[in-house]
């Protein structure tokens, strides 16, 4: 039994998502479209989808850069490293993406009147409660389900999904292309953090995010 080299399950990983990249891009508009309207939809507006603690958004950078022009904001005002993570041997925290910040438990920017940066939102929000497995149209809990929905809606809705999933897939590329690892280390209170996305490594430093502030 052969045992692989930490490069060669990176390129097995890399293979995988080229051909599931490929995969997203032969979708077809109009058959998601159709299993959309089987399932029936209509946004209520209860903004719930916006609100409690397990709602978290992944934002990717050029998603930021687009929430960033339209709510007047410095990159860590609008998000924040997710807390799942590794330590190194250095004491920095290791972690993957962003998430949009939250404040009182929801997200920042649900405003009573609608959504403050609703023509920059993200894709995971636009295509909010809907979302691709295996090219298959899946739900996320919402009470709009099953609501009659226009053709036309539901053909957007399904342009959306598939650039979603094409994007989602191109920027995990991107991650494990630029990704370098790191020795593993003991878990501490504080210390800087490395973000990891598409572009490359992010350092935050110890007092600028989540972990230290609640220590």
């Amino acid at each position: 039994m052969s045992l692989q080299s930490p490069q060669d399950s990176r390129e097995r990983q890399l293979a995988e998502l080229r051909k599931s990249l490929e995969a997203a891009k032969g979708l077809s508009t109009k058959e998601l479209a159709a299993q959309i309207e089987m399932i029936g939809f209509q946004c209520l507006g209860c903004k719930d989808c916006c609100r409690g603690e397990d709602n978290s958004v992944v934002v990717f950078p050029f998603e930021i850069r687009s929430i960033l022009e339209a709510a007047g904001l410095d990159w860590l005002e609008a998000v924040e490293p997710p807390l799942e993570g590794e330590w190194d041997r250095n004491g920095c925290f290791h972690t993957l993406e962003w998430r949009l910040k939250k404040k009182t438990g929801s997200c920042q920017f649900c405003k009573e009147n609608g959504c403050r940066i609703y023509e920059a939102r993200p894709l995971l929000c636009s295509t909010y409660p809907f979302y691709l497995d295996h090219g298959a149209v899946q739900c996320s809990e919402c009470r709009g389900l099953g609501r009659m929905i226009e053709p036309a809606e539901a053909k957007k809705l399904a342009e959306r999904l598939i650039k979603r999933s094409i994007t989602e897939i191109g920027e995990a590329i991107s991650l494990l292309e630029k990704y370098r690892d790191f020795r593993r280390g003991p878990p501490r209170e504080r210390g800087p953090c490395i973000v990891h996305d598409s572009e490359g490594e992010h350092k935050i430093s110890e007092n600028n995010w989540g972990l230290n502030r609640q220590s």
